[in-house]
């Protein structure tokens, strides 16, 4: 039975790109059976599998016997790896300052101290300009310890030149450190609940952040230091729905990087999550003129440097300009015109497959869901938001679930579902109250729900109106607006008042200016 994913030498293979694959290929052949030393057939084999097979790879190399074959992917990986890191010595300056660091390591052993002097003192100049703090302090480290064995001209000057660094690298290190832990517990906080569901959520974000930042100052800090600090009040101030406050440090975290069509960034993924916050800000800001300009600026960007992205930067690529087109056309009203976007989504996450989390799938399905429900096309959005539904995640991003299962319900009373609508609503509620999700929001949508299946034309209508106006009461209260957030359920109320399509209601508060939310 196929096992890929416990194979880790046939998920590499299968990670590489064509080129990587050739440059393998024609690197340092050897002799061996048939010309060909074992591993590299077995390279061969695994690159035109599918599906990882055992019992396949044995057919098709009888020289292999069974016992031998783990000992022979262990050395196929290690190969794979060796030359996967030459090839990307090449664009990745880091892994070269790494490589010289090693060279300076064997010159140390073999007693040649000065030699080993010179390279980490080019080098140390080289990881400073990247702001590579963690290398520049192995290097700091060596250099001292050579400066304490081996006594050389000037010595005195360069050991107070090295303690100052040395002090100012290690508080660098402590901070980032410090900062990194910080913005991925808040990172794993959101993950958790979405955006604050009530005061008590607010209240529990509030401390878990605390005073932690009170001494931080920005104008102090490196580079990586000011980027983790911005991330951390991104999630902070996008958990509690407070995005104005999230589009200020979005704009400052992208600011740091300049002009990237100028200055290429040093780490192309880091700059693409900034720029996706900074749109993702802008979408909940209702500020369209920024939107479409960053959005220009992210296409700009892509089409520079897209022949040099790793897998990861590809990946990112990929999540962040379909999510970022998918909100322009739910920030326009355009959802019918965002309908070709699906194929090509629906393509790449079967590319991206290995490396793609349950949550960016996740949420992919549930934009989808309500990219068909607001095209008027009800059983396309059934179809996505079952997908999740389905999905084993266990509470990872319990608000998409509990919105989908309600988007869902929702797509099957505009379908006239009545009965399966009665079967589910049941199920619906208890899924949501379980996991506490039950805002006013959704407790006036499932009554609604409940009294309306079977109602009839006139007392539907004056249904629809009722819970529009006491929805329109309900959006006034804070934290109440999250809802809002996923499910523009009174701009629906609104097409089933004015008899138009929902895309249409939101066309036009687009066009006056109307806020979303």
């Amino acid at each position: 039975m196929p096992n890929k994913e416990k194979e880790p030498v046939f998920q590499l293979v299968k990670s590489m790109t064509s080129a990587e694959k050739r440059h393998f290929r024609v690197s340092r052949m050897e002799g061996g059976t048939a010309g060909k030393p074992l591993y590299r057939q077995l390279f061969q084999v695994m690159d035109r599998m599918k599906e990882y097979q055992e019992k396949a790879i044995l057919r098709k190399i009888p020289e292999i016997r069974k016992s031998q074959l783990p000992n022979l992917k262990g050395h196929l990986y290690s190969r794979l790896l060796t030359d996967l890191r030459l090839l990307y010595k090449q664009k990745d300056p880091v892994i070269a300052l790494r490589e010289q660091l090693d060279y300076a390591v064997v010159l140390y052993d073999k007693g040649l101290y000065n030699q080993s002097l010179r390279i980490l003192g080019k080098i140390r100049i080289q990881a400073q300009q990247l702001d590579e703090i963690s290398l520049c302090h192995q290097i700091i480290e060596l250099e001292k310890l050579l400066e304490s064995r081996h006594i050389t001209p000037g010595m005195e000057s360069r050991t107070e030149a090295l303690s100052a660094e040395s002090r100012n690298i290690t508080r660098q290190l402590n901070s980032i450190s410090n900062l990194s832990t910080l913005s991925l517990r808040m990172y794993s906080l959101y993950l958790k609940l979405g955006h604050v569901r009530n005061e008590r959520d607010a209240r529990m974000v509030r401390d878990f952040l605390g005073n932690q930042l009170k001494q931080v100052d920005p104008d102090h800090m490196g580079f990586s230091e000011r980027i983790y600090l911005y991330q951390i009040y991104c999630w902070y101030h996008y958990t509690l729905q407070e995005f104005l406050l999230y589009y200020r440090y979005s704009a400052k975290w992208v600011e740091l990087f300049g002009d990237p069509l100028t200055h290429r960034p040093v780490d192309l993924s880091m700059y693409l999550k900034a720029l996706h916050n900074l749109l993702t800000a802008c979408f909940f800001t209702n500020n369209a003129a920024r939107f479409n300009a960053e959005l220009r600026v992210l296409e700009a960007f892509l089409a520079a440097y897209q022949d040099s992205f790793d897998e990861n930067t590809q990946l990112y690529s990929f999540i962040y300009r379909y999510t970022a087109l998918l909100n322009k056309h739910f920030l326009e009203g355009t959802f019918s015109q965002g309908l070709p976007l699906v194929s090509e989504i629906n393509r790449q996450i079967g590319v991206h497959k290995e490396f793609i989390d349950p949550n960016r799938t996740m949420v992919f399905y549930y934009k989808i869901g309500c990219l068909y429900f607001g095209a008027g096309d009800n059983p396309g959005a059934i179809e996505y938001l079952n997908r999740i539904i389905q999905m084993k995640v266990g509470d990872l991003r319990q608000d998409i679930q509990c919105y989908a299962r309600i988007l869902h319900l929702i797509a099957h009373f505009e379908m006239e579902h009545y009965s399966l609508v009665e079967y589910l609503v049941k199920s619906v509620y208890h899924y949501i109250y379980v996991h506490r999700d039950l805002s006013l929001v959704l407790e006036e949508v499932i009554r609604f729900l409940r009294r309306n299946l079977y109602a009839s034309p006139s007392g539907l209508q004056q249904g629809f109106r009722d819970l529009h106006e006491r929805l329109i009461q309900v959006s006034k209260k804070p934290l109440e607006t999250r809802s809002f957030l996923y499910l523009d359920i009174v701009s629906w109320l609104e097409s089933k008042i004015r008899r138009m399509p929902v895309q249409q209601v939101i066309r036009e508060k687009f066009e006056k200016g109307v806020p979303r939310f």
